[in-house]
């Protein structure tokens, strides 16, 4: 019976005793544990920083070369590096700085070496990348110390001594160098405004009248009225609600990476009030997509008032007018005249296009509906512009031929589909100066004629214009 209890006695308190065991064991394997990662090496990451670290270590080195009967070697000076850091070198980096961990036999002295070499090529690189980096920058900032004395001097020209004489100095040989290298930021939108000229005679009344007309017939819509002013007789509300409802839209698409015309920019109701003046002032023209992009380029360089003015008389200039109020005769005379400098200029790119029947409104209908302001970068655009207001319309023909000739080596390889993609979206890094190098080696004459010439022969024949323009043989 004794025996019986004595048994239900070790069976009843035999769990408990395992468990015990287990708890036991298991701290003691995680303090074993514990003291492997204590004495470990890290090799990716930061490794946390240990009291007696290194005199642990060294314990165990010098235990481990008696128990091998191996001489203890002196400490490398390279085993002191990390003392001296700030942080841990990573990945490759520390291959090569820190000795094997103490737990494991030394590297050879050779593979030491070897390491020792490979660090010091890293070294000599790595000054050598920020050696090169350093004179990139330094080249980089005698650049634009270049630059900014340039413009600076260009401006003290152009306030000193052309804009104050401007009727007898703006198509002298100074001056059109001076505008070939871009007009100065600071008098921009004077030369513009001078440039385009005010041949509708508009003045800041007038933009008044047709900002409250527009500002009226904003109300009306948004009222649900339906007043409509007799000088709009002739078109239809929906038209007119169709014009408003497009100006909206294509505000919020307008320079959006800038985030100024957008609404709540600074440049919103500027932008609109333009826009809405505009159809006011030319009912029969209304709003086309791709003045939104002309208008904020101005807004950037004059007042609102003045930009209106710019923007009228700018989109009146017959090629604009042609392009706005969609003359689709005119429009295929104008690509037709292109045609005609681009065989001349480019035979070998043409003859490509001309087999892969790519047209030129596949391109350069943004490209002039825009003034290339959508296309470009918007200081690249602001130059074009310049020599535009210089050279008139034939400029933004041949700033299309400068951007074929600067790609002809890349468009010659590609067919209709990446023609056009690449063509309706150029490259955002587009250098400024290999492009106009591109478009001073464009000639705009052909057979002795010049732009105006040969398109005033389409003009006049312009039935014939698809059998190969005989007007322009003789």
């Amino acid at each position: 019976m004794q025996t019986r209890v004595l048994t239900v006695d070790v069976m009843a308190c035999s769990p408990a005793l395992l468990l015990m065991d287990r708890n036991l064991l298991a701290r003691k394997q995680n303090a074993r544990l514990d003291k492997q990662n204590d004495l470990g090496w890290k090799l990716f990451g930061k490794v946390p920083l240990r009291e007696n670290a290194q005199k642990e270590s060294k314990k165990i080195q010098k235990e481990y070369e008696d128990k091998a009967g191996r001489p203890s070697r002196p400490p490398s000076p390279k085993q002191n590096v990390r003392k001296h850091l700030d942080f841990e070198p990573l990945s490759t980096t520390a291959l090569i700085l820190e000795d094997r961990p103490a737990n494991l036999p030394a590297k050879p002295a050779e593979e030491a070496q070897k390491h020792r070499q490979q660090y010091e090529e890293m070294v000599v690189q790595a000054k050598k990348r920020e050696l090169k980096e350093a004179q990139r920058r330094k080249k980089q900032l005698e650049e634009r110390c270049r630059l900014e004395e340039s413009i600076g001097n260009a401006v003290l020209t152009w306030n000193n001594e052309i804009l104050p004489n401007w009727e007898t100095m703006w198509c002298s040989r100074k001056v059109r160098d001076l505008w070939w290298q871009g007009i100065p930021p600071s008098v921009r939108g004077k030369v513009w405004s001078l440039a385009i000229g005010n041949e509708l005679n508009i003045t800041h009344e007038l933009f008044d009248i047709c900002l409250a007309r527009a500002k009226e017939r904003w109300r009306c819509f948004s009222t649900g009225g339906s007043d409509v002013e007799n000088e709009d007789a002739g078109f239809s509300a929906a038209d007119r609600e169709a014009s408003l409802e497009l100006i909206k839209l294509d505000i919020s698409r307008t320079f959006p990476n800038l985030c100024i015309f957008q609404q709540g920019g600074p440049y919103h109701d500027m932008l609109h009030s333009i826009l809405g003046a505009y159809t006011c002032y030319r009912p029969d023209v209304g709003y086309v997509q791709g003045m939104s992009f002309i208008a904020a380029v101005l807004i950037l360089n004059l007042d609102t008032a003045d930009a209106f003015i710019a923007f009228s008389n700018l989109l009146n200039k017959p090629c604009q007018m042609a392009f706005f109020r969609v003359d689709h005769g005119l429009m295929l005379t104008y690509f037709a005249a292109f045609e005609v400098f681009f065989e001349e200029n480019l035979p070998k790119l043409f003859a490509h296009f001309k087999k892969n029947n790519l047209t030129p409104d596949i391109y350069l209908i943004d490209w002039i509906f825009t003034l290339y302001s959508k296309s470009l970068p918007l200081d690249l655009a602001c130059r074009v512009w310049d020599v535009f207001c210089r050279d008139g319309e034939q400029f933004l023909f041949r700033t299309a031929l400068g951007l074929l000739k600067l790609f002809e080596d890349i468009l010659t390889h590609m067919d209709f589909i990446h023609i056009a993609q690449f063509l309706t979206r150029l490259p955002e890094d587009l250098p400024a100066e290999e492009l106009f190098a591109s478009i001073a080696a464009v000639q705009m004459q052909s057979r002795n004629k010049k732009w105006a010439q040969v398109l005033t022969a389409l003009q006049k024949d312009s039935r014939e214009m698809e059998k190969g323009s005989p007007s322009l043989r003789h």
